[in-house]
């Protein structure tokens, strides 16, 4: 399995539409079942610090997700693009594999 987590600064009153668009009905996993080895997506939002989210995507494979992201690269920064007003930052966590 190959899992990528994002960490995210949501802005002030955006939540609601972030979690619309970020949550595992929303656009962003929409766009990723349309790749191969896609396995699902967490949001969950930290209890103490309510703007700071984190989304959990995991993939078969780390092959898995660049195949889907090298097919989908015009569609993924349209999405990217349009979302980039709902948060202050944005920070690849990092992508993780089980030991």
């Amino acid at each position: 399995m190959h899992v990528i987590i994002w960490e995210y600064q949501v802005r002030r009153g955006n939540e609601s539409d972030f979690e619309k668009i970020y949550s595992p009905r929303g656009e962003w996993v929409e766009l990723f079942k349309r790749g191969a080895g896609y396995l699902g997506t967490e949001l969950l939002r930290d209890a103490a610090l309510p703007q700071r989210y984190v989304t959990i995507d995991r993939w078969e494979s780390a092959a898995a997700y660049t195949a889907f992201h090298q097919k989908s690269f015009n569609e993924y920064k349209v999405l990217d693009a349009r979302c980039a007003a709902l948060s202050e930052s944005e920070v690849l966590v990092g992508a993780f594999t089980p030991p």
